[in-house]
């Protein structure tokens, strides 16, 4: 995998951990690292002998404490528009990954932070981690994805009083919100996620990625259900499931890979 300057790289039993590596700089995201987390991510999907992608950030401290606002300054329109169409681009590939992403996120998820953790399939905190999207406190609003985001994992009211007060959210508040799947101590947030990871991997990998591109589907409308009668017909023509139904009658543990 391509070496890079703001993050490092570990891939052990068929998970990549793509760790921001900026922790004197709170792993604020910079267009650099941002860049570099799109470049990581093609990587680890394009990698066949990687399952799964797990996402934090470097140190006690920070899952990524928003966007690096110096980059910011002297923008125009059209600029800070091709600076969130960018991030854009990025997130909405995290999202669509076919492999599981888990944002382990060890403590603040700010700003462009949130909306990195929100991109990803599910999020294990830490006990001490926070989330917000404070953009309003800068005259400005998230950019990367956030204010759909947001909405569509808290739910409207909630998100946007977030939005409007940049008010922050507790791990537990989170997870109660339905934003966090688990919260855990500093020391069991990674193997918390390997171990989540490893019950995945033992799945159909066709039908988790069928999962996802369904659930992505959802837009409470006859569209959503339209992606999910798509994604269930193309669950019959893979060989994934004959190797799954067959596991099932013979009574024994299927073997995907």
């Amino acid at each position: 995998m391509t070496a890079f300057q703001n993050l490092k790289i570990n891939i052990e039993n068929g998970i990549c951990i793509i760790t921001i590596n900026r922790p004197d700089k709170m792993n604020a995201l910079n267009r650099e690292t941002v860049k570099e987390i799109g470049m990581a991510v093609e990587e680890a999907i394009d990698d066949k002998n990687v399952k799964s992608i797990i996402i934090t950030g470097e140190g006690p401290k920070a899952f990524a404490a928003g966007a690096d606002i110096k980059e910011f300054m002297g923008l125009n329109k059209e600029q800070g528009m091709a600076m969130a169409k960018a991030g854009q681009d990025v997130f909405q590939n995290i999202e669509n990954s076919s492999k599981p992403v888990i944002a382990a996120v060890n403590g603040f998820a700010l700003g462009g932070g949130c909306e990195l953790a929100m991109a990803c399939h599910l999020r294990i905190a830490s006990e001490n981690a926070k989330f917000g999207q404070p953009e309003v406190n800068l005259g400005l609003i998230p950019g990367y994805g956030g204010t759909q985001r947001l909405i569509r994992n808290i739910g409207r009211g909630k998100g946007l009083e977030l939005m409007m007060t940049a008010g922050m959210l507790t791990a537990q508040e989170a997870m109660e919100l339905g934003l966090v799947n688990y919260v855990v101590t500093q020391e069991m947030l990674i193997p918390r996620c390997v171990e989540l990871l490893n019950i995945i991997h033992g799945k159909s990998p066709f039908a988790i990625g069928a999962a996802i591109r369904a659930a992505n589907g959802y837009t409470g409308t006859q569209e959503g259900f339209e992606v999910e009668l798509t994604e269930f017909g193309k669950c019959f023509a893979s060989e994934e499931i004959k190797e799954g139904i067959s596991a099932f009658l013979e009574k024994r543990k299927p073997q995907f890979n």
